[in-house]
């Protein structure tokens, strides 16, 4: 028997309805986002961005507690697993600070977009979350920027409050003379629904109670140029505290020697090959700061405490008196994955690091030296290594001041040793300890707390998976071992025999060499692999390792191919 069919009352009079059919059209109804709900998303996007923009307003004001949103990225980069930090640098190399920045505003425009359409049933759930996320804010300054509690709360604290008050405007029901379907929109979409064969009930409608579009886009726009001219604002004060001018200002000393200019037998530069001497421009840069830190020379100290006879404080005025030398030597920092870029080489000025642990006095059971930077990161490498290679107490790198992001003013530079313990950049203090009282940063995280430069080579030239012409090539690369020096470079092609590199003068043996090996090529797909030699008589292991704990270990392999 077919199914009855029931008497309803549609726009158009009395009609009849498959019962089937009416339940299943009602759901859908009910399923539909209600109206306005696009402009409740893009209320809440605006919202979060006018609390992130008030925040580095007030950030900027109270200059001493800083941008909320580095804050929390500072925080993560101190609480994250080690793997995590390799997994960053390898995937972002050193953009992985700009990686985290972002990562944290979509975040947090992610979470704005969601509280939008909460905010139209539950705006005062909405606001408490709000407040719940500015507080990671709040303990994230306190944790950071080592500032009282009782500043740490404004920024996070404010720009909640203006990103609840946005949102708030942002959404608010349109007025009770409105509240008709006057607009086309709406007036269209009754008229479908007079249309339809099987009617809707009233209840099943979605409503629009977002104020009219006009007066949505006047109060959007509003809050745009406001929540811009707060970041602008927040941004221009942060900058009362940049030590560009006390750079820019800064006449380096003469050193008491200086060193010749490198040769072309050292620095031959062969083309697709990393030049010699890096340029501080190109010049990595790996720390735990999402923005440089800003430490100008007035006013600055540097001390030297811990187990020592004297303990002492040198200004910036006594310490440019010192007898300033140059120093060529090649940096390398413990995340470089197998043939990455994570190292470099310069001419450094600067003096002796022994020459201020003479000064003070070591005393006896010391075997550690830490500097500790102005963010309060530490690094720490045996007592020795002071004493029997060059280790400085740098102020110049490649006849300029120190660049900000190298660590302006002042920075410790240590060949030989991995730059997480050894390069300390913004130096604030030297503390001699031992290594039984004390732990450098990443050593609780899992690293080293020694962790000497291990062998390495790299294939520089022909570019992994490029496409090259036929005819001789040379195949090229960069090779260091610090303190030890490179005794040769060898090379195998397509599983050949290994042949020997020919290698540049060496400057020295905290510096880099480079290395080429002429090619006749043949058409079709080639590999290249390479291996160095250190001045010891050993060779870089061919099994690959990870950076963790004490860096990377393998040979460096390239595959190209040759134009037919």
């Amino acid at each position: 028997m077919a199914p009855a069919l029931t008497p309803v009352q549609s726009a158009t009079g009395v009609g009849v309805e498959p019962p089937d059919v009416a339940p299943s059209r009602s759901i859908l109804a009910k399923l539909r986002p209600a109206k306005g709900t696009g402009r409740a998303v893009l209320a809440g996007l605006i919202a979060a961005a006018a609390g992130v923009a008030v925040g580095e307003l007030v950030g900027g004001i109270f200059s001493s507690a800083g941008s909320p949103v580095v804050a929390v990225g500072g925080y993560v980069i101190d609480n994250v697993p080690p793997g995590a930090k390799d997994f960053a640098i390898e995937t972002f190399g050193t953009n992985d600070k700009l990686a985290l920045i972002v990562g944290t505003l979509v975040i947090l425009a992610l979470l704005g977009m969601a509280l939008g359409p909460l905010a139209r049933r539950r705006p005062k759930l909405a606001a408490a979350i709000v407040v719940l996320v500015s507080l990671a804010g709040v303990l994230a300054t306190i944790s950071e920027m080592d500032v009282s509690p009782l500043i740490a709360v404004w920024p996070s604290l404010v720009g909640a409050a203006a990103a609840v008050g946005a949102l708030m405007v942002l959404i608010r029901p349109r007025a009770a003379s409105a509240a008709a379907p006057a607009d086309d929109e709406h007036d269209a979409d009754a008229t479908n629904l007079a249309d339809e064969p099987y009617a809707y009930s009233a209840a099943d409608e979605p409503t629009d109670d977002m104020a009219p579009r006009r007066q949505f886009l006047i109060a959007s726009g509003t809050t745009i140029v406001l929540a811009g001219a707060a970041a602008g604002a927040g941004r221009f004060l942060a900058g009362r505290n940049s030590a560009t001018a006390s750079r820019e200002e800064l006449a380096l000393p003469q050193p008491v020697e200086s060193l010749p200019r490198v040769s072309d037998a050292v620095a031959p530069n062969p083309r697709g090959v990393t030049p010699f001497i890096t340029p501080n421009d190109d010049f990595y840069r790996i720390d735990i700061n999402l923005t440089v830190p800003q430490v100008k020379t007035e006013g600055y100290e540097l001390t030297v405490k811990g187990m020592v006879d004297n303990e002492l404080t040198i200004s910036w005025d006594d310490l440019l008196q010192r007898e300033m030398r140059e120093y060529d030597i090649t940096l390398t920092c413990v995340s470089n994955q197998i043939g990455d870029n994570l190292v470099g080489n310069a001419r450094w000025l600067g003096f002796p690091l022994s020459e201020l642990l003479d000064e003070a006095g070591v005393k006896d059971g010391a075997d550690q030296v830490v500097g500790r930077s102005t963010d309060d990161y530490t690094g720490g490498f045996p007592l020795e290594a002071a004493y029997d290679r060059d280790a400085i107490v740098a102020i110049g790198m490649n006849g300029e001041p120190l660049p900000l992001s190298h660590g302006f003013p002042v920075r410790l530079v240590t060949p030989g040793i991995y730059g997480y313990l050894s390069a300390i950049k913004w130096l604030k203090e030297i503390e001699v300890t031992t290594f039984d009282a004390f732990d450098s940063y990443w050593v609780p995280r899992g690293y080293a707390e020694m962790a000497p430069i291990k062998t390495m080579s790299r294939v520089d030239t022909p570019k992994s998976l490029s496409k090259i012409d036929g005819g001789q090539i040379v195949i090229g690369g960069v090779a260091w071992a610090q303190t030890r020096g490179i005794q040769k470079v060898e090379v195998q092609i397509d599983d050949e025999d290994w042949q020997e590199a020919e290698l540049s003068e060496a400057l020295n043996k905290d510096t880099w060499v480079q290395w080429t090996v002429p090619f006749e090529t043949t058409p079709g797909f080639h590999t290249v692999k390479v291996r160095a030699t250190d001045g010891t008589g050993e060779t870089q292991p061919e099994e690959r390792t990870d950076p963790l704990p004490d860096g990377a270990t393998g040979w460096h392999t390239r595959r190209f191919r040759v134009n037919g």
